[in-house]
């Protein structure tokens, strides 16, 4: 089956794909060398450099291996996706759903651990998330965000707070849909104000179940009516 040749631009990503596709479909099957640069060169229509990042990138998803003076090997017809890929393929309800079992322990843990620092960096947040609220929903949305992350940083758990920032783009965007189909902030732009003080109250106080009771409700109440989780 020939390659054909790509178009100008971009080579390596359009590289890249064409071989990817010939993967998948079983034309090299899994423990099959592919051809050289040479010869993927000139049925793809691009320089040896071009196929060499191409390989790279198919090596880095799972799919082929170089074997230092053998070749590069075919090792899976379906790429590894890395965790920030799947997120942003993945549905912004399962995501929620995790998102609810870290935050929920991150305030249990940050009534915990907190310092002055980290209460009074909630309670900038919590004021910057009353100031957005006359603003557009993607101001609201990224302020309350900010909030989440100040109550997810008080827990001082380094992968918690990495988990919590990978979620923020899928959450970002799909929070803020999710506004603009419900309308709910037409009637209260600050919604859901009176929750968040009171976590920054738990936290402040050392109530650790208080925290992560508090949040747990907030996060599976749906608002409008609408099944939809709140910001």
């Amino acid at each position: 089956m020939p390659l054909g040749a790509v178009r100008p631009s971009p080579l390596v990503e359009q590289a890249a794909e064409r071989l990817r596709e010939q993967i998948t479909a079983g034309h090299w099957p899994v423990g099959t060398r592919l051809p050289g640069e040479t010869t993927l060169a000139k049925e793809l229509g691009v320089g040896r450099s071009t196929v060499r990042e191409a390989l790279r990138a198919l090596a880095g998803a799972g799919l082929v291996r170089p074997r230092q003076g053998a070749g590069v090997f075919v090792t899976a017809t379906e790429a590894v996706e890395d965790w920030p890929t799947r997120l942003r393929r993945a549905a912004v309800t399962d995501v929620y759903e995790v998102r609810m079992a870290v935050e929920v322990h991150a305030a249990r843990l940050a009534a915990r651990r907190r310092t002055a620092e980290d209460v009074t960096a909630m309670e900038h947040a919590l004021e910057g998330r009353r100031t957005a609220s006359a603003s557009s929903d993607a101001a609201f949305v990224d302020a309350d965000i900010a909030f989440h992350a100040a109550v997810v940083a008080a827990a001082h758990n380094p992968v918690l707070a990495d988990l919590f920032r990978e979620f923020t783009p899928v959450l970002r965007e799909g929070l803020t849909e999710l506004l603009s189909l419900t309308g709910l902030r037409d009637t209260d732009p600050n919604t859901a104000d009176e929750a968040h003080a009171a976590l920054v109250r738990a936290v402040a106080d050392g109530d650790a179940e208080g925290a992560a009771e508090i949040l747990r409700r907030e996060l599976e109440d749906p608002f409008a009516g609408q099944g939809a989780p709140r910001p």
